[in-house]
Parts: C-alpha cells; structure tokens; sequence
C-alpha cells in the first residue's frame, strides 16, 4: 500500500509563485491606473472642460488620455518594475555637514573684530 500512494502524483497548486492579477491586468498596477484614469478625468472635464462642444469628445480625450497613461506606467514598470523604480532613492533627511556658526543678532561682529585688531596694532 505505501508503495501505491508514493507512485501516485500530488496535486500542486498552478498558482503558487506567481503575480497576483485581476484577470489580465497585474494587480500592482491596479492603483497606479485608478490614480491615471482619475487624473485624466480631472484634467479634461475639469480644466479643458469648456473646449469641448459635446460629452462624446470629452469622454472620447478622457479615455485616450487614460490609455495613453497606462501604456505609459505599464511600459515603465511592468515585469521587471524595480529597473524604473530603483533610479528614484529618497534622499536621506540628516547628513552630516561642517558649517561655520554665523549669529543671526550680529552680522559683521568679525569684520568689526578685525577693524579693531589693526586699529590696536597702529597705536
């Protein structure tokens, strides 16, 4: 009997490794489209609304306007994502600086230091 069950194959799951997706759109670029999409909408109906006579080329601008955002983002960061991505690093908040202290009550306190020194050394 143990030698029957170790011949048998085992089900696996197809799904294991692989990209989550909602159909065939990758599910990380499910937000960054809604955030296209609602931006295009915006900027057409919102600021160009008034240079469109009729809705059909709003809508007709809104949705090449989408697409084109999408092509766009999908191009840049599908698949290999992290090649795109990686070129923008968040610039550290501290660093390290060596600055001379200058007081913001007195603005020339050296200059006038040093009139007073050549003065001292004329007497």
């Amino acid at each position: 009997m143990s030698q029957e069950s170790d011949k048998e194959f085992r089900p696996v799951n197809q799904i294991l490794g692989t990209q989550p997706s909602l159909g065939p759109i990758p599910a990380d670029q499910v937000f960054p489209w809604t955030v296209i999409a609602l931006t295009s909408y915006f900027i057409v109906n919102g600021i160009f609304g008034g240079i469109f006579s009729d809705e059909f080329q709003k809508w007709l601008w809104t949705l090449l306007i989408t697409a084109w955002g999408m092509a766009t983002w999908w191009i840049l960061t599908g698949g290999r994502s992290w090649r795109f991505l990686s070129k923008f690093i968040g610039v550290p908040t501290w660093t390290r600086g060596f600055a001379r202290y200058q007081s913001l009550l007195e603005n020339n306190h050296e200059a006038k230091n040093r009139k007073t020194k050549r003065r001292r050394r004329r007497k």
